[in-house]
C-alpha cells in the first residue's frame, strides 16, 4: 500500500528536523577552558595555543574562560561547580592542583575529591629574572648587588604562597640574604612592573619569561630543573648555582570535574594527545619554554602526587602555616 503524499511530507519535515537539530546541538556545544590568571600570561597563552588545536580534534567551539585571582583558586572552584559532562575543563600547572591546597585551610575544593585528571601535555620550569634596570648580569652579581646595598630585596611572585614563594625564601636563606616575595594576581601584571623598572626581579615559570628575556628586557639568571632548557641553554640551573632542591619541575595538564563519565574523559585525553602531537602546537609550547610530552590521565595523577610529596616537604621545612 502506497503512502499518502501528506504523510510523505511529513516524515520528510520530520526527518530534516531531526537533522537540523542534530546539526543545531552540534554546532552549540561548546568546550570551556577555565585558566585561572589574568590574559596576556603564560597559562593564558599555553590555553590558547592547545584550545586552538583541540577545537578541531573535538569538532566544535574551544573558548578560554579566564578566572583570575587567589592564584587560580577561583578557576578550580568554578570547575568544582561545573556539571560533569566535560563541557568545563580546567588548565592549571602545578600550583593550584597541588600547592594551594597544602598552603590553604579552606581552599573550597579538594582535588582528589572533586577533580579528575584528563591529560597532562607539558612540564616547565620557574626561573629567577631580573628587571634590565637592574645592574646585575647574573645570579651571583644579583646576590653581590643586594648584599651590598644591606641584604634586603624585594622580588615579585605571581601568586602567594607559590613555589616562586618558597625558592625566594630558599635563595634568601642559602645566600644570607632578607628578601620579601610580593606577591601579585598573576604573571602578567607583575611582567609589567618588572618591564617598568618598578620591581627589580622576579620568580615565574619560562613561559612567562621568556619572549621578554629574548628581547632582552629582561634577564632570566637562574632556572629550576636538573639540567638546563633548551629555550634558554645559556641559564644555569640552580644546582649549578649551588642551591639544592629545585630538582624536581613542575606540570600542566586538564583537568575535569569528579563524575565525568570514562567515555568522555577518553574522548578528551585522546584529543589531547592528538593535539600536542601536531608540529605547530608542539613548536609554539617549545618556543614558550615548556617540554612538551603526553601524559595519560593515570600518568597525570600520578606525576601529581609525587611533585606533592616533594614540596610537602619544602612547605613543611619552611615553617609556612597554612592560612
Amino acid at each position: 500500500m502506497t503512502a499518502s503524499r501528506p504523510s510523505l511530507v511529513r516524515r520528510a519535515l520530520l526527518a530534516a528536523g531531526l537533522v537540523c537539530a542534530v546539526g543545531l546541538a552540534q554546532a552549540q556545544s561548546t568546550t570551556r577552558i577555565l585558566v585561572g590568571f589574568p590574559p596576556g600570561g603564560g597559562t593564558d597563552a599555553i590555553a590558547r595555543i592547545l584550545g586552538d588545536r583541540l577545537k578541531d580534534e573535538l569538532g566544535h567551539a574551544v573558548v578560554v574562560d579566564n578566572k583570575p585571582g587567589a592564584g587560580g583558586q577561583l578557576a578550580a572552584q568554578a570547575l568544582k561547580a561545573s556539571a560533569a559532562d566535560g563541557n568545563t575543563l580546567f588548565l592549571s600547572h602545578d600550583h593550584s592542583i597541588t600547592i594551594l591546597p597544602m598552603v590553604t585551610k579552606n581552599p573550597g575544593y579538594e582535588p582528589a575529591r572533586d577533580f579528575v585528571p584528563v591529560a597532562g601535555f607539558a612540564t616547565f620550569v620557574n626561573a629567577f629574572a631580573v628587571s634590565s634596570g637592574t645592574p646585575a648580569q647574573s645570579f651571583k652579581a644579583y646576590v653581590d648587588s643586594v648584599k651590598a646595598s644591606g641584604g634586603k630585596g624585594t622580588v615579585g611572585i605571581p601568586a602567594p604562597a607559590s613555589v616562586p614563594q618558597f625558592l625566594v625564601q630558599v635563595v634568601a636563606k642559602q645566600n644570607g640574604l632578607d628578601l620579601v616575595a610580593a606577591p601579585y594576581r598573576g604573571s602578567a601584571p607583575m611582567m609589567s612592573d618588572m618591564l617598568g623598572n618598578q620591581i627589580p626581579a622576579g620568580v615565574a615559570s619560562i613561559p612567562d619569561f621568556i619572549e621578554n628575556h629574548k628581547a632582552g628586557k629582561l634577564r632570566v639568571v637562574a632556572v629550576m630543573g636538573s639540567q638546563r632548557q633548551a629555550a634558554m641553554p645559556e641559564v644555569p640551573t640552580f644546582a649549578e648555582l649551588g642551591l639544592k632542591g629545585f630538582e624536581d619541575v613542575p606540570y600542566y595538564g586538564l583537568f575535569a570535574p569528579a563524575g565525568t563519565p570514562k567515555a568522555t574523559l577518553d574522548r578528551l585525553a585522546q584529543a589531547v594527545q592528538k593535539a600536542v602531537a601536531q608540529p605547530d602546537v608542539r613548536e609554539k609550547l617549545t618556543a614558550m619554554g615548556l617540554t612538551v610530552g603526553y601524559m595519560s590521565g593515570e600518568q597525570l595523577g600520578a606525576r601529581e602526587q609525587a611533585y606533592g610529596k616533594v614540596w610537602a616537604r619544602i612547605i613543611q621545612d619552611s615553617g609556612f602555616q597554612p592560612q
